[in-house]
């Protein structure tokens, strides 16, 4: 099994190195490839060819953070590169798992469609403007992945949407209606978005796995992020119908800090659980990877958490409690 690695940006590179090494650790093979902002400064495109090839013939993709200032506002953007990779492998379900004592909440979040994918522009009267769109397929693809993980965990599926408002969350309710009697043993409840993200502040530990559209996914995971650790514990997977996947942490690629060695490789590494888990199917060394990432955060705290840690020394405390 093969990993193409895409250490990217800022602190990417830093974070993505602590990954290698549990790669390493665990006889995982590996290749690092160009990705990002630094592939727009070197070859012109956040998404070289042959990176994409790399890609697509890799096993799964993990990925440290893309962004540079020196490149906001540009025609071509590290973000960009993001979108097309996503794209290009097919991935579209974004699961993002929050976990703290009493906390066990997984948000599956739709990834290629609503208002980021919609048709966008200006008009002459200086309208400005982003159109929310999805297909039936789309959002029943999503529903029905959020089911069966909430079916494998003995849980409950929360859809959340904003039907009150919202023509495409009527579509929502309706396709969460028909599937939820396709899992009789699953309990399907419904949510509107701002009341359900005063939910995650107020009462975390009632959430179990949630079903929503790209936009709210993206906010409602971010808020379930801080409320069990910060971004900087927060690691994501995106997957698709043909496997393999993009694993990754949540954080950006913060250079304020970069080069300092203090960054939190936390997150990356539970990223790297992730792929363990989705991307190769290694159960056994997922668990593993995650109770030594556990066993360091309660041992080796960095200066995101509190602590004098760098991020190396992180990185030595996961491979002590793994070997």
């Amino acid at each position: 099994m093969t990993v193409a690695v895409l250490p990217g940006d800022g602190i990417g590179p830093e974070v993505a190195t602590q990954a290698i090494r549990v790669l390493d650790a665990l006889g995982i093979e590996h290749h690092q490839h160009a990705f990002g902002g630094n592939a727009i400064l070197a070859e012109g495109t956040p998404l070289p060819d042959e990176t994409l090839a790399a890609c697509r013939a890799a096993d799964a993709v993990l990925l440290g953070a893309v962004g540079l200032p020196e490149l906001e506002g540009k025609p071509v953007r590290p973000e960009q590169g993001l979108l097309a990779l996503r794209k290009e492998l097919g991935v579209w379900a974004n699961l993002r798992p929050s976990q703290a004592p009493g906390i066990d909440i997984l948000i599956v979040r739709e990834l290629t469609g609503g208002l980021y994918f919609g048709a966008k522009g200006t008009r002459d009267d200086g309208t400005w403007f982003d159109t929310c769109e999805y297909t039936r397929p789309e959002v029943e693809r999503l529903i029905r992945y959020g089911f069966r993980a909430a079916q494998a965990r003995g849980c409950r599926v929360t859809s959340v949407d904003k039907v009150n408002v919202m023509h495409t969350s009527r579509l929502w309710r309706d396709v969460a209606i028909e599937v939820a009697a396709e899992f009789p043993d699953v309990p399907l409840e419904h949510a509107l978005v701002d009341s359900f993200a005063m939910t995650i502040v107020n009462d975390p530990g009632s959430i179990e796995v949630v079903v929503t559209e790209n936009t709210f996914g993206d906010i409602l995971s971010d808020i379930a992020a801080a409320v069990t650790g910060g971004l900087g514990l927060a690691a994501s997977a995106s997957v698709g119908d043909a496997g393999g996947g993009i694993y990754e942490p949540v954080h950006g690629s913060a250079p304020d800090i970069a080069g300092r060695g203090i960054a939190n490789p936390a997150a990356m590494l539970r990223s790297v659980a992730l792929l363990l888990r989705h991307g190769l199917g290694k159960d056994a060394e997922a668990a593993g990877v995650e109770a030594a990432v556990n066993a360091a955060l309660a041992t080796t705290a960095t200066h995101d958490l509190g602590g004098s840690a760098s991020t190396s020394d992180f990185g030595d405390a996961v491979l002590r409690a793994l070997s």
